[in-house]
């Protein structure tokens, strides 16, 4: 595997994983999955300062690069990017707006959020011209949007990785306690196991360590309520423990067709 910081050390036309760091085995399957579309799988590390709206937490963003490295060559990565802030940023780059679909959920609690991850993701697309990249569910509003902007290149969506109990894996779940992390298994639970969008809430908030900022059943396509014309519904999930903020989601039957 080949550690690079300059994007013309790397190949286009390649499968890419862009990533944040602090990298553990829900990316490593992204990168497996990326090699069934290439030979070349480049991922990227870096830290985009565009989508945190709160300094502190961009702050205590865990960085890891001697283990990422280590990972990503466990799992078959090629071409490790280690992007500088002024190459993927040069004075005068255009900063993006996302869709509408940003305004809702994610983009409702985390103002400006989305604008700062499709930029970014547009950016290395155009730095580096990859045949496909591999996006994870985990993000499923991030997935939407990036399909969005993606325009010639192939979006790939991974299912979510989960721990042995449940918990979907994400480079956060490192700052939860001991006490925290059991608390986080009411997430996934409650995911599974409830049949409407009233039981959902109602097994979530019957954790107190688990603060909920929305759980609702969504339109796959228009992340809007289900309707009976709706293909596909997702649960989606969104909280803290710990002022740790966790995602997930699962794909159910839409209440609508009940």
């Amino acid at each position: 595997m080949k550690v690079v910081t300059n994007v013309q050390e790397l190949p286009s036309a390649c499968a890419f994983v862009p990533t944040m760091g602090a990298l553990h085995a829900g990316h490593g399957s992204l990168f497996t999955l990326a090699k069934n579309y290439s030979e070349e799988v480049v991922a990227s590390v870096f830290v985009n300062p565009l989508q945190f709206e709160n300094k502190d937490d961009l702050e205590k963003y865990p960085r890891t690069p001697e283990r990422d490295t280590e990972l990503a060559e466990k799992y078959g990565v090629t071409h490790l990017w280690f992007p500088t802030y002024e190459e993927i940023y040069p004075a005068g780059f255009t900063q993006l707006t996302a869709g509408p679909i940003s305004k809702l959920y994610e983009g409702a609690s985390r103002p400006g959020h989305f604008d700062g991850v499709v930029t970014v993701v547009r950016r290395l697309f155009d730095l580096l011209s990859p045949k496909v990249a591999v996006f994870g569910e985990k993000d499923f509003q991030q997935l939407a949007l990036i399909r969005e902007i993606a325009q010639d290149v192939e979006i790939i969506a991974a299912p979510i990785i989960r721990e042995a109990d449940g918990l979907a894996m994400s480079s956060r779940n490192v700052r939860l306690s001991d006490a925290g992390r059991i608390a986080a298994r009411v997430i996934s639970k409650s995911l599974r196991d409830s049949s409407s969008e009233v039981e959902l809430r109602r097994m979530l908030i019957s954790e107190p360590e688990f603060t909920v900022d929305y759980a609702d059943y969504i339109d796959e396509k228009t992340f809007l309520p289900p309707t009976e014309s709706t293909q596909f519904t997702r649960a989606i999930v969104a909280g803290w423990i710990n002022g740790v903020r966790l995602l997930d989601n699962m794909q159910v039957k839409s209440e609508a067709k009940r």
